[in-house]
């Protein structure tokens, strides 16, 4: 008796761990290695934690140092813009870039050669956009596992926890989502917003044009969230979706640029108040009603792109124009 009692200790609690691993959505609390992870070009396959991680992306690139990826070398845009330092990295990132002795690869076209002497052992590339290296997909699969990354139709966090598992870096990826989350829904609480709905956009300062972010944007969906009403631009503009395959900016020049901003008022991303005086002193937008009652917002050089380091910037901002007290 006491031996059939022995058995059924060690048998019941291997039926329990059986059921658990058979249950829906059951996964292990850490994955090993090798793994499989998904990419907008297809899957790819990484046999360990990737330790020399090149980025082509500088849009990627901020997330992945937000979350403690081991990024060697990062391509760069035109140094010294509205968006970019010295290095031509952001500039919300660029700091970080800096202290953890993050290589510039190249400025702006991608520069195959240079990708592979930093002999990577994971190559990022975005799927869209300015960054994107994709015409280069083929010949740098030679030299290393490609992950292709859509950003633009997704939030820093999903890309994050997206990086995160391909990096190894689950658990620095939940951390910074919980932590920002959580941050957000205690701002979302305490905010006075601007008459609505909003335009949000990226001003040109030649005052000619303008991108504007659409509710499928990173940008338009941390607004939706904050419970800020994006405008809805008049239909003849909502069918002109820009920048190839984008579907996260409308383009606005010449008579549509005053069409399309709409909104009761103006949200300038990748904007300082320089930009916000240049905007209230177009006389072309002088009958907008956002600025007739200059109810125009900068948010800030730096929110261009979104990653952890920019949202929340743009928190912080949004505090500072929208919380009273």
């Amino acid at each position: 008796m006491p031996g059939l009692l022995s058995t059924h200790r060690v048998i019941i609690p291997l039926l329990a761990l059986l059921l658990l691993i058979l249950a829906p959505g059951w996964c292990p609390a850490s994955e090993g290695w090798p793994r499989q992870i998904a990419g907008a070009q297809g899957d790819i396959t990484l046999p360990r934690m990737p330790q020399r991680i090149v980025s082509t992306s500088v849009t990627l690139t901020g997330t992945l140092l937000a979350i403690g990826a081991p990024v060697i070398a990062s391509g760069a845009t035109t140094p010294n813009n509205a968006v970019a330092d010295g290095q031509g990295f952001l500039r919300q990132w660029g700091e970080v870039a800096q202290r953890r002795g993050v290589k510039r690869l190249y400025i702006g076209e991608p520069d195959a050669e240079a990708i592979a002497a930093q002999a990577p052992d994971l190559i990022i590339i975005a799927a869209t956009g300015g960054d994107s290296a994709l015409r280069l997909h083929d010949q740098l699969s030679a030299i290393a596992p490609v992950l292709v990354v859509n950003y633009d139709n997704q939030s820093w966090q999903q890309v994050a926890v997206e990086l995160g598992r391909a990096t190894g870096r689950e658990d620095d990826a939940e951390k910074i989502v919980k932590e920002f989350d959580s941050r957000r829904q205690a701002l979302r609480q305490r905010l006075a917003l601007p008459p609505q709905p909003v335009s949000a956009l990226v001003y040109h300062r030649d005052g000619k044009a303008a991108n504007l972010w659409t509710a499928d944007s990173p940008q338009g969906r941390l607004l939706l969230q904050l419970g800020f009403v994006l405008a809805v631009p008049p239909d003849n503009l909502a069918q002109s979706h820009s920048m190839g395959r984008r579907g996260d900016i409308l383009q606005l020049s010449g008579e549509n640029l005053a069409d399309g901003l709409n909104g009761e008022s103006l949200l300038l991303f990748a904007a300082d108040e320089a930009d916000a005086d240049a905007l209230l002193a177009n006389p072309f937008l002088a009958h907008l009603p956002s600025v007739r009652n200059r109810r125009v917002y900068a948010l800030g050089r730096d929110t261009f792109r979104l990653d952890y380091y920019s949202a929340s910037h743009v928190l912080t901002t949004l505090e500072h124009y929208f919380v009273q007290g």
